[in-house]
């Protein structure tokens, strides 16, 4: 009795419209070839590629792959692969080439087409080959002819593939159509992008209120550029360069569209940078630990019921703070809107000035430089009068014209330091304008930590108490009439 053989299933089906036997009709002719040849196939040696994996590349066929991998082991785990044509093994002649090459010279391992038998020796192999040229030649010209032909529908404004999110289509070949409700959606995205609302920003909102896409998944960041970007919203159908008028109706008008493609172009981010929302919160960088002082960073939590913001000291986080100050942001965020609240209904704060800080030494700083050595220069002459060196009457003559001097001095820096009447009036307007833009949702999260800002100097949280003190602040700038 002849000796049976191991041999391994390689199943791929075409992506050419799927013009080919099904994985499960391959297979199982494969396994009727393999009984009536003598080989055995156990199913741990059944490699089938999941459909439209293209016979191209070997790389992008992962079960090709692992079956090469497998083929490599000693010793050799099987006799032959069983194919069900030998395009199916590739359509890559250099490809094709190369791995037959491998399996049968180095490891010992045939490949056998299982429709297109063999002649044994080199007219055998240089028929293999005629049909592996052939089955290149058809790819690459169908390739050609897919591409002409698409370029041909984009030239009359058909779609090209399926619809995005606000389409749909009702039949097979029927122009596509808008579907109402993901319509609103997509109108939401533009409408809030136009109204100053980043990509990150805008996907968060969607989540929290469980608006899904197409297939139900979450909006990403990224989504929501495609999105903004697809001209198709606009009534467009564009495919490798060409675009031109479709024939299905538009959902974004052809203005807002343009709108949004500048402010995309002037928002765009360098390569590989991370979207500024995406670690900031409106508070970043203005919340202070009351025990060390530092501030606290903000870390977005991922749950399963609900993603959200936490504070932390950044002391405590770097191990040089004893003091934990975790809060969650939803805390932090009411404290400081009712505070801001309840001064607008006093109608009183308390705030200090903010004077700007120029790369030269200011005014102020040159002030209490002359004052520090006025005060230096009189404590020198006091030494000198006590020493002996200075009689009474240089003592005090001295002393006169220093304390003249100093008074000057300190009136002028005093000056600086006064507020004006209507300094009062002037925050409480800022503190009203900063509530209004906090509590809206047209502004960004970089435009409402910039609010808060320039009229909060620091917030320091206290853990233990779960209090915050506000230090407000007015610019010197707004002092100017």
């Amino acid at each position: 009795m002849a000796k049976r053989m191991i041999a391994a299933a390689y199943v791929r089906v075409s992506t050419d419209d799927q013009l080919d036997y099904s994985p499960e009709s391959q297979l199982d002719e494969i396994k009727n070839y393999a009984k009536k040849n003598g080989y055995i196939i156990s199913d741990d040696n059944v490699f089938m590629e999941k459909e439209g994996h293209s016979g191209k590349n070997a790389d992008k066929r992962p079960e090709f792959q692992r079956m090469i991998a497998i083929a490599k082991q000693t010793p050799k785990p099987f006799d032959a692969i069983l194919v069900w044509k030998y395009s199916r093994f590739a359509r890559n002649q250099d490809e094709s080439t190369f791995y037959k090459s491998v399996l049968r010279k180095k490891l010992g391992i045939d490949v056998v087409s299982i429709s297109e038998p063999m002649l044994d020796g080199m007219y055998g192999r240089l028929i293999e080959m005629i049909i592996e040229w052939q089955d290149e030649f058809y790819s690459y010209n169908l390739g050609i002819e897919v591409s002409r032909g698409m370029k041909k529908k984009a030239e009359k404004g058909e779609p090209q593939v399926l619809p995005p999110l606000g389409y749909r289509v009702p039949y097979k070949k029927a122009t596509p159509e808008i579907v109402p409700d993901e319509a609103d959606i997509v109108r939401l995205i533009f409408r809030m992008f136009l109204e100053g609302e980043g990509a990150f920003s805008i996907a968060q909102y969607l989540s929290d209120r469980g608006v899904t896409g197409k297939r139900g998944g979450k909006i990403l960041s990224t989504c929501v550029k495609r999105m903004l970007s697809n001209p198709y919203y606009a009534g467009y159908s564009r495919w490798n360069g060409v675009m031109e008028k479709g024939t299905f109706p538009a959902i974004i008008s052809e203005d807002d569209f343009n709108k949004a493609q500048k402010l995309l172009e002037s928002t765009k981010n360098p390569k590989y940078a991370k979207p500024e929302e995406l670690y900031r919160h409106w508070l970043s960088g203005v919340v202070h630990c009351s025990s060390c002082g530092r501030t606290l960073t903000s870390q977005r939590i991922h749950s399963s019921k609900e993603d959200y913001i936490i504070f932390q000291c950044g002391g405590y986080t770097r191990g040089v703070c004893r003091e934990s100050h975790y809060v969650r942001e939803r805390v932090l965020e009411k404290a400081i809107i009712e505070d801001l609240e309840e001064v607008l209904q006093l109608g009183t704060v308390t705030f200090v000035i903010r004077r700007p800080k120029p790369d030269h030494t200011s005014q102020a700083d040159l002030l209490n430089a002359q004052i520090k050595r006025i005060r230096i220069k009189l404590d020198r002459i006091k030494e000198s009068y006590m020493a002996g060196i200075d009689t009474l009457e240089e003592y005090k003559e001295s002393k006169v014209l220093l304390m003249e001097e100093l008074n000057r001095l300190q009136g002028l820096a005093d000056d600086l330091e006064h507020v004006p009447d209507h300094a009062q009036e002037k925050m409480l307007d800022n503190i009203k304008n900063v509530c209004d833009i906090l509590k809206s949702v047209k502004y960004s999260v970089s435009e409402k930590n910039a609010a808060i800002k320039s009229i909060i100097d620091r917030v320091i949280y206290n853990k233990q108490t779960h209090h915050v003190d506000i230090v407000y602040c007015l610019n010197e700038s707004d002092l100017i009439p």
